[in-house]
């Protein structure tokens, strides 16, 4: 299989948000924020290969679904749909992804599924034969929103998701979709039910973090967002798997981190998580593994 990383929308968004408890001081020195204290943030997706031509899309990034006033809001500063764009770059249409994996329904996850805003027009899918995949947990979240975070979901998304006739909820480890080559694990600190799939190939494993780490600033045990629903439970959750895939030497992948897309793990000599091998592309010819 073959891996490559497709750039979406980016947006800024509050760095004491992103941030949580850590000190103002601390972070500006890992992301500089801009005049009005707001960090720039990727929205990127993973590509995956496999050797028979199927194409697997995990995450779909913000996507140009908001109305100007709500992207102005949210910090997205360009309304062109990036993703298609950069899969038309790759020679590929929407119609060739034959499954899209989304870890959770917050709009800067999954709204790249959604066409490009147009007055007067209701949110509608751009992905016409895609499988989608979605961990029961986050789609009963999204479906039945707390108050905390009723504004991170797409209102109308689970119910164009279920029309298509091609959703997959999973509950274990494994997708029927998918298939043996792809392991699934459930998160609860960043938003109940959230999927953190890892890809198996033949000589490495690609594990998509997303929210629970969602760059390498991130990897730090302690740095967690405002955004966690649970932020010690999330601690817990990121300990395992950085535990996990530091022994196996997984790379992770990252949706939001603005430079580096991919990297491995090691220690430092205080005995912390860090990156190596940081890539912020993998190239033209994508990471084999």
């Amino acid at each position: 299989m073959r891996v490559f990383t497709i750039e979406g929308n980016r947006q800024r968004l509050d760095g004491g948000a992103m941030f949580g408890n850590a000190p103002q001081g601390l972070w500006r020195r890992w992301c500089p924020p801009d005049d009005r204290n707001r960090i720039d943030l990727a929205a990127r997706a993973l590509l995956v290969e496999e050797p028979g031509g199927r194409r697997v899309l995990f995450e779909s990034g913000i996507g140009a679904f908001l109305e100007p006033g709500l992207a102005d809001r949210y910090g997205v500063y360009d309304h062109e749909h990036l993703l298609l764009a950069n899969l038309a770059a790759r020679n590929l249409e929407p119609e060739d992804i034959d499954v899209i994996v989304l870890s959770h329904l917050h709009f800067d996850h999954a709204g790249g599924v959604l066409a490009a805003w147009e007055d007067g027009r209701p949110p509608r899918l751009c992905f016409p034969r895609a499988r989608y995949v979605v961990g029961q947990g986050a789609w009963d979240r999204a479906t039945s929103p707390h108050p905390r975070d009723r504004a991170s979901f797409i209102p109308e998304l689970p119910g164009l998701l279920e029309t298509t006739g091609r959703l997959e909820l999973v509950t274990g480890p494994q997708s029927e979709t998918l298939g043996d080559a792809y392991t699934l694990r459930t998160s609860d600190g960043h938003t109940p039910g959230m999927l953190l799939t890892r890809v198996v190939g033949d000589s490495a494993a690609v594990q998509v973090v997303s929210d629970l780490a969602p760059g390498i600033p991130w990897l730090h045990l302690p740095i967690t967002m405002g955004y966690d629903r649970f932020p010690e439970r999330l601690v817990d959750e990121k300990r395992a798997l950085f535990e996990e895939g530091l022994a196996n030497d997984w790379w992770l992948f990252f949706t939001h981190d603005p430079t580096s897309a991919l990297c491995r793990l090691t220690r430092d000599a205080k005995g912390r998580f860090t990156a190596q091998d940081a890539l912020t592309d993998p190239g033209p010819e994508g990471l084999a593994i």
